[in-house]
């Protein structure tokens, strides 16, 4: 039996909801929870070797890479020193979802173009303040995600016999 009161979604809706769910950061949450979201996120394109944030800028905003190619690198010294490059799909800066948190990392366009989903940190926090099971979900995914970027540092660690300087990932500033 077709429930009448239940909520349905437009197809571009869902298709939002698709591209939200293959990211770690939002694969827990159910199609009321992304509805959430939707009104917050704002389309922005850039260019290509356009810079979207800059390491140490504050993290005020989560970036949603739908199509593009984005260079995530730290700058060593007067270089920039690539880490990795990103795809569609990607999310960027999750630690907008602390606060008073700073960009660890430098991203780049590289591709001839980029478009972007950008949600404010603003935004994002309303949306915790209003539903702790979605403040919950998000910030257990981003444990997650940060537990897998120190495991990855100590196999790295291991396996480079010592030759960076581990405590050097714990100092503080």
């Amino acid at each position: 039996m077709i429930n009448p009161f239940k909520k349905t979604y437009t197809q571009k809706e869902q298709d939002i909801f698709l591209f939200l769910t293959k990211m770690r950061i939002f694969s827990d949450l159910n199609y009321k929870q992304l509805y959430q979201f939707i009104p917050h996120m704002h389309e922005r394109s850039y260019v290509q070797d356009e810079v979207v944030f800059f390491r140490n800028d504050p993290s005020h905003a989560l970036y949603l890479l739908k199509k593009g190619e984005v260079s995530l690198n730290i700058d060593v010294n007067d270089t920039f020193e690539v880490l990795t490059k990103v795809k569609s799909g990607a999310s960027l800066g999750e630690s907008c979802l602390i606060k008073n948190r700073k960009r660890q990392l430098n991203a780049f366009v590289t591709s001839e173009t980029a478009e972007f989903y950008v949600i404010p940190q603003e935004n994002i926090f309303s949306i915790f303040d209003d539903n702790i099971k979605i403040k919950t979900k998000m910030l257990e995914a981003l444990a997650g995600m940060y537990s897998d970027y120190n495991t990855s540092i100590f196999k790295t660690y291991k396996s480079s016999l010592g030759f960076f300087n581990l405590k050097q990932v714990y100092k503080e500033d």
